[in-house]
């Protein structure tokens, strides 16, 4: 009988996912931390038994930092699909600890707004749009797709627009959304929609800092790449 044993195969009381679900993530020992990334164990060992083994052998979790994948296919019950898995959880967290500031970085000005947005435009084939949501110091409080349509049509309604706003706090806001042509110099349906969610910015009490336009600077006319409405004197 294979005895591989699978999340979903342990008692409901021992599964991780249960109490997660219902106790949210900080309830979960070190252990059941990782074995939600483990998902399954292996012949002989229940993946609640690996976790702890790979915590036993690190020493705690701050000791996986150091481990590469070599270090976890020692483990039994992790082969290298898992080891990469964890290899990729072990980056994340280095880059983390290495770049605290850049979970809420300071937006304010075009460049740096076009800048977050671009490795997400980069050759995107329809227009998207985003809304930056800033705290009062221009700190990045989360970064919201709010639509996503074809390449003719970037029509989007300020409620949208501003619904993530309120419902994250934000005291100020700049949107983005982007040109598949590579082309940012605004339409005129560019120009009425920044019209439109100025007026309602001003009811709602949000700024709205610009509006920004991102393409790519070999497209552009004026080789930036980007077209800014605030520094444009349109908005």
């Amino acid at each position: 009988m294979n005895t591989q044993s699978k999340l979903l195969e342990l008692a409901e009381s021992e599964r991780p996912q249960e109490r997660l679900e219902r106790l949210g993530p900080g309830a979960l020992s070190d252990s059941e931390l990782l074995a939600m990334i483990l998902r399954s164990g292996s012949k002989g060992y229940n993946v609640l038994e690996v976790a702890s083994q790979l915590l036993k052998q690190a020493g705690s979790l701050a000791g996986l930092v150091s481990w590469d994948d070599s270090a976890f296919k020692e483990i039994r019950g992790i082969g290298t699909v898992k080891a990469l898995q964890l290899v990729t959880v072990v980056e994340i967290c280095r880059r983390v600890i290495a770049n605290p500031s850049e979970a809420s970085p300071t937006i304010d000005d075009p460049e740096k707004a076009f800048r977050l947005i671009q490795p997400s435009a980069m050759g995107l084939e329809v227009e998207k749009f985003w809304t930056l949501c800033l705290n009062r110091k221009n700190r990045l409080i989360r970064t919201c797709e709010v639509t996503s349509g074809t390449a003719s049509n970037s029509l989007v309604h300020p409620r949208e627009v501003f619904r993530d706003a309120i419902r994250y706090g934000a005291s100020a806001v700049i949107c983005v959304h982007n040109h598949p042509s590579g082309d940012p110099s605004p339409s005129a349906a560019d120009i009425a929609v920044t019209r439109k969610l100025k007026e309602a910015a001003q009811i709602i009490g949000i700024d709205l800092l610009d509006h920004v336009i991102a393409g790519d600077a070999q497209s552009d006319p004026r080789g930036q790449g980007f077209y800014s409405f605030q520094g444009s004197g349109l908005l």
